[in-house]
């Protein structure tokens, strides 16, 4: 299959995650449902006699007959708790595996998976490979911002647990590129994700990436720490994959936390009732600023493709919103600004 540049053609791993085709199928077809369908188009990678009922289910049989939801036959499917190794080795027709490879082959401009982070990792690093100058992906995504108008992307959030010096300067090359590019910000602000503010805190592996960051030509502003990643004080935050994943969880764990005490509060009592109800519009204002749903979908970063990974245990909401960030990257061609970015500012 030629891939027709016009069209903007995603596939998705209809059989990753917690809940897999129950989530997968429906958040493509209110996608496809939102969107032109003219120029978008959906491969759902799997086995087709689990995929098809789903489709009628949910009342897309008419996107099939249209051609804007297709099915590819995959055969296998990687356990969320399978060893990344085995799922490489030894499921090449897994339908992780075939959605990148449709990426590799150019059929699709993306991917998108809710499966096994470190097998969709490894597969993709094996099947796409990295970009020149990059060692090793990280994983990008946006975190939640007190003034709702702002954003800024981290990373890595996981991917690499001992990360030298020189690979957090390509993570800041590749996450200013990205911002820049996504999120329409020139020149990106970028920091390093540090325990104080002051040059003399932190790792060795912290200092000496910050040396390297300020010789660059990134508007490089110096250390950031924890209580600072959500008042848009800058636009990219760089650190190691532990640091990064550390943070994430804790984040996602607080505003769980703290809307789900709100709820019960509302409900305590008659008088809380009543002050939830006046309250109700500025809870829904909360709620959608940290529902961690809002934030899914995180970028495999350095990848000769693009690559998004939706948090496993998400709902239809959430995937769908991983679907709308491969489809906004692939639009904007992201990878070809990525490379050219690496290529000014790491020797490669």
């Amino acid at each position: 299959m030629q891939p027709n540049q016009s069209i903007t053609t995603i596939a998705v791993d209809a059989m990753g995650g917690d809940y897999g085709i129950n989530v997968t199928i429906p958040a493509s077809i209110t996608f496809l449902n939102n969107v032109d369908t003219q120029s978008h188009r959906i491969i759902l990678v799997g086995k087709s006699e689990l995929i098809t009922p789903l489709i009628v289910k949910h009342q897309g049989q008419s996107l099939l007959e249209q051609g804007a939801l297709l099915i590819q036959e995959a055969g296998e499917v990687v356990a969320m708790d399978e060893p990344p190794a085995h799922a490489l080795k030894r499921k090449k027709d897994s339908s992780m595996r075939v959605a990148i490879n449709l990426v590799k082959s150019g059929e699709v401009q993306a991917a998108v998976s809710a499966g096994n982070t470190g097998a969709l990792m490894a597969t993709a690093r094996f099947v796409l490979k990295t970009i020149p100058g990059v060692d090793r992906p990280a994983i990008i995504s946006t975190m939640p911002c007190r003034d709702t108008s702002q954003t800024v992307h981290m990373l890595d959030l996981g991917a690499n647990v001992d990360s030298s010096p020189q690979m957090l300067l390509q993570f800041a090359v590749m996450g200013s590129a990205l911002t820049e590019f996504v999120d329409h910000k020139s020149n990106p602000r970028v920091a390093l994700l540090n325990v104080g503010a002051e040059e003399i805190k932190g790792s060795e592996k912290v200092k000496k990436a910050s040396v390297l960051l300020s010789q660059s030509g990134l508007n490089y502003v110096g250390y950031v720490e924890a209580d600072e990643i959500y008042n848009g004080k800058v636009d990219v935050i760089v650190c190691d994959g532990f640091e990064g994943n550390v943070a994430l969880k804790a984040s996602e764990g607080t505003a769980k936390m703290i809307l789900g005490v709100l709820r019960e509060e509302f409900n305590r009592n008659v008088v809380t009732k009543i002050l939830g109800l006046i309250a109700k519009p500025i809870f829904n204002a909360m709620q959608a600023r940290l529902d961690p749903r809002s934030h899914n979908g995180a970028t495999l970063l350095g990848l000769n493709g693009i690559v998004i990974k939706s948090h496993g245990g998400t709902d239809e909401v959430g995937f769908l919103q991983a679907i709308q960030e491969a489809c906004n990257q692939a639009e904007l061609a992201v990878i070809g600004h990525i490379k050219s970015e690496i290529s000014k500012q790491i020797i490669v």
